[in-house]
């Protein structure tokens, strides 16, 4: 550390920093008295008594770093210069506010600042600043990411994994922790084994301090200390902040857990009053200056509250509106097909990686053993050593992490490909695919989106038990802001990739095991496909048998049976879960006049579901039965080889099915 990165304690920086604190004082005391009158609703988690915090790590930062908050993050966004209108705004909900008003307190954005939000999350914001970092890590850029949470996320897996990430790939992270004492209600002497954050943090190899959060001066000097150190030599850096959080964890806590004798003991030695006190004592500051910033600051907090008194709310016409990107690229168009070749449906997805790093150094390959190993079914094998280690990229077994880091490297302008080895590992970080990378594009009001595209293998069949046999494609299928596809053939196990990556929104690809192995021609020319539409795999006149991924190639067997019985089946191939493409859908069941929708997931709840009521909505009048539906039992699957196939739909049960269809017995 330089002396040039010393805090310099003139008197213009002195009014700066007392400036600092007493606009995010007086901001949320204006937001106190609001939420009182019902103005602002929702949760409310003031930052009163923790200014010092915000004011004195903002000061360390300029503008090319990135700063990732938690819930209470008023603090943090002042400081960190997001306009006080626009945040004000964003409290009310209106159009004005700095996320368009569909983030509310919780989550304050403003990408010109690079402020990249509050998280409602306990700790979700910590793999998401790992990513960031890592990000801008791969592209060259000098820039360090400030991530903010609360001694509460030290408990979370969440915490544990992004450190290890940071601490393994030397990421230039500054955690700030703020440690006011109470996770919620609970006091960190009951819940936490060691109360010592800083040691903790030093277990993972990085440099870690603990300091005097309610003194502005102390928390810029090792804030300032930790940045030069970074810029010099890319490392994470722990800083505990030891304050203290005079107001309720939120507007519904009633205080039960803490006397009022604490509170107004730290309240004695609060961050403004301490910082102005001695800034007096040592001449600096007089008190016409306070009285000067007090007036300043007031008259600056009833501007923001009028103006969003009186800002616009957003019409209800767009509330679709920032769910996805407002553009596309436009749909892959394939070059007419070269002479084929015969590969397999995992030698396409290895294809299909290779020449998409090979063409955009922004796409890079991350997840558990993807690398040295090959992968968990020999997708990547071989392509760390094309790559190298940087790019292929083999990961902890920390699905929130990695996830979480692969979100926040695509914010940062990369194109990762997350691995999860299978799908039921997924809901380790299912936080992060719903909560951060299905919807920071809607809570921005479109500022940021997550490109990234995360494939993972699904399905049963393989005699691997109840918790590797999962077919969840509909959960996600569920989520808005996410867009799933399910490649069935060679060509799309080829195609889909190169396509998935030049979408601005995150894309889950799910590969069934049982298709891996799956061998066929391939044109040699085979490249990007279209991601939008459904496909019809054989044509028919008889029925319309539904499906997606690993029930493609039973269907076509049974369809191929059913013909032998002079019953033509029409096979579609759903190929996009979501959005779903109700017009060839339609349009098939209007050919056919009947329908059976064959989905590996159970039944209940299933995606079968949707789709067989999307066509009873959609093209009831054309029907001459009822829809039907064929999936799983309804067990978790089992591990022997004939409970198995008894459990997952088969050729027999979908002939069995049509057959019902066609004789009325649906």
């Amino acid at each position: 550390m330089t002396d040039a990165d010393k805090p310099r304690l003139t008197r213009a920086h002195v009014l700066e920093l007392l400036r600092g604190m007493i606009r995010i004082r007086r901001f949320e005391e204006a937001c106190f008295e609001l939420y009182t009158r019902e103005r602002i609703r929702g949760f409310l988690h003031l930052y009163d008594g923790e200014e010092a915090v915000a004011v004195g790590v903002m000061a360390a930062l300029d503008a090319r770093d990135r700063v990732v908050a938690t819930y209470r993050e008023h603090g943090q966004a002042l400081a960190r210069g997001v306009s006080m209108e626009a945040a004000m705004a964003e409290m009310f909900g209106k159009a004005t506010g700095c996320a368009g008003g569909r983030g509310g307190s919780m989550h304050l954005f403003d990408a010109e600042t690079n402020f990249y939000g509050g998280n409602a999350i306990v700790g979700g914001g910590l793999p998401l600043a790992a990513g960031l970092a890592l990000g801008d890590r791969m592209q060259g850029r000098p820039a360090v990411t400030a991530c903010f949470f609360g001694d509460g996320a030290v408990a979370e897996g969440a915490f544990h994994e992004a450190m290890n990430l940071a601490a393994l790939w030397r990421l230039p992270v500054l955690f700030v922790c703020e440690n006011n004492l109470y996770a919620m209600g609970s006091a960190i002497a009951r819940v936490q084994a060691n109360p010592d954050l800083a040691g903790r943090a030093a277990g993972y190899g990085m440099t870690a301090e603990a300091v005097d959060g309610m003194d502005v001066v102390a928390v810029e000097a090792a804030a300032r200390r930790a940045v030069a150190r970074m810029r010099g030599t890319p490392a994470p850096h722990f800083m505990e902040c030891r304050t203290y959080r005079f107001r309720a964890h939120s507007m519904f806590d009633a205080q039960l857990y803490r006397d009022k004798a604490e509170v107004e003991a730290w309240r004695a030695r609060g961050p403004i009053r301490r910082f102005r006190d001695w800034a007096l004592g040592a001449g600096l500051v007089h008190e016409a200056d306070v009285a000067a910033i007090e007036a300043e600051v007031g008259q600056a907090v009833a501007n923001a509250v009028a103006a969003a008194e009186q800002a616009p709310v957003e019409p209800v016409e767009t509330l679709a509106l920032h769910v996805t990107a407002a553009a596309r690229p436009a749909p892959a168009v394939a070059p007419p097909p070269a002479a084929a070749v015969e590969t397999t449906y995992r030698e396409a997805v290895r294809a299909a990686i290779g020449e998409a790093m090979r063409a955009d150094p922004r796409v890079f390959l991350m997840g558990e053993d993807v690398g040295a190993y090959g992968g968990c079914y020999a997708v990547t094998k071989g392509l760390m050593a094309e790559f190298g280690p940087d790019r292929i990229r083999d990961t902890p077994l920390s699905e929130i992490g990695f996830t979480g880091a692969g979100i926040g490297a695509a914010m940062a302008g990369m194109r990762p490909i997350v691995e999860i080895m299978t799908v039921n590992f997924s809901l380790l970080a299912l936080d992060q695919i719903l909560n951060t990378a299905a919807t920071i594009r809607h809570m921005s009001g479109g500022q940021f989106g997550a490109p990234v595209v995360i494939r993972m293998a699904t399905g049963a069949g393989r005699q691997l038990a109840a918790q590797h046999s999962h077919s969840l494609e509909g959960w996600y299928a569920h989520v808005p802001g996410l867009r799933v596809l399910a490649p069935a053939t060679i060509e799309d196990a080829r195609g889909m990739l190169p396509s998935a990556l030049r979408e601005p929104d995150p894309v889950l690809i799910f590969e069934h095991v049982m298709l891996y192995n799956t061998a066929g021609p391939l044109a040699a020319n085979a490249g990007a496909v279209d991601i939008d539409r459904a496909a019809v795999r054989r044509p028919g006149r008889d029925l319309s048998i539904v499906t997606s991924g690993g029930s493609l190639p039973k269907c076509l067997a049974a369809a191929a049976a059913l013909a032998a019985e002079g019953i033509e089946a029409e096979v579609v191939d759903l190929r996009v879960l979501r959005p779903l493409d109700d017009a060839t859908i339609l349009a098939s069941v209007a050919r056919t006049r009947r329908a059976l929708v064959v989905d590996e997931g159970w039944r209940t709840g299933s995606l079968a579901a949707e789709v067989a009521q999307r066509i009873v909505e959609g093209a009831f009048f054309a029907l001459d039965a009822p829809v039907a539906r064929l999936c799983s039992a309804e067990v978790p699957i089992p591990y022997p080889r004939h409970l198995e196939e008894a459990a997952l739909p088969s050729v027999a049960g979908i002939v069995a099915a049509a057959r019902g269809l066609m004789e009325g017995r649906a």
